[in-house]
């Protein structure tokens, strides 16, 4: 189910609006523990079609005590697990909630004993907060979760999606969008966290721009910005050749 808060601002080009999305999935990911980590446990797992996995809880802290938005990751983790997930399960969860929204998404996870085990050792709600990828072919080496039970609160990097393009009377006049911020970092419940943030730009003309500001998000969200006049985009004339 979507939940959607809108927020509108007056520019010299009109109104605009920002709309933010939060959705639930239901993908399961299924794991199992290892005992040991290292380079070469590592590519044995990888070999077998497996991905390298960690999951923990993580607790944040505000670093400065005048700056409220100084949320920083806490020192110590607790309730940790090294693991592995199935490499096509993880392809097939990515390729139906895209890449960009993968690390703005929960997901229920089960910790088996073994691979075809039915018995359960661990299972909570997570968070997907990094992938590493190999540069030259573009396969997950490795995966780290966070646990993302209900009354937490977690730290995520919500993409920004832009939308009403072909409408936008500055780009009818031959400008470009100049996308400042393609994500934006939020402090959020993790039973209510959004997969993506869109940003509607279809009234900006010429040199109007979207400012942290200008987006109303819900209340127990907070915008881990100190300047929030930073621009999310702007419509910008396109340089004329002499």
């Amino acid at each position: 189910m979507s939940k959607w808060w809108r927020a509108v601002a007056t520019t010299a080009g009109g109104l605009r609006s920002t709309e933010v999305t939060s959705r639930r999935t239901y993908f399961t990911i299924q794991a199992i523990p290892r005992e040991v980590s290292g380079r070469r446990v590592s590519s044995r797992d990888r070999a077998q079609g497996r991905i390298p996995a960690v999951v923990f809880s993580q607790n944040y802290v505000q670093s400065k005590p005048d700056d409220p938005t100084s949320i920083v990751a806490a020192s110590s983790v607790s309730r940790k697990f090294l693991l592995t997930t199935e490499r096509k399960q993880i392809k097939t969860i990515i390729d139906s909630v895209d890449l960009p929204f993968f690390c703005s998404t929960t997901f229920p996870l089960q910790i088996r004993a073994g691979s075809g085990s039915s018995t359960l050792l661990e299972s909570g709600k997570v968070l997907p907060i990094k992938i590493h990828k190999d540069e030259e072919t573009g396969k997950i080496l490795n995966l780290v979760f966070v646990w993302a039970e209900d009354g937490t609160k977690l730290r995520v990097d919500v993409p920004v999606v832009f939308k009403g393009e072909h409408e936008c009377p500055g780009l009818k006049k031959g400008g470009y969008l100049n996308k400042i911020r393609p994500s934006l970092k939020l402090l959020c419940p993790a039973e209510n966290i959004p997969q993506k943030i869109e940003v509607d730009i279809s009234q900006l003309d010429v040199e109007d721009k979207v400012s942290l500001h200008d987006i109303d998000v819900h209340p127990t969200w907070k915008l881990l910005s100190k300047n929030e006049t930073i621009p999310v985009c702007k419509v910008k004339a396109t340089p004329v050749d002499s």
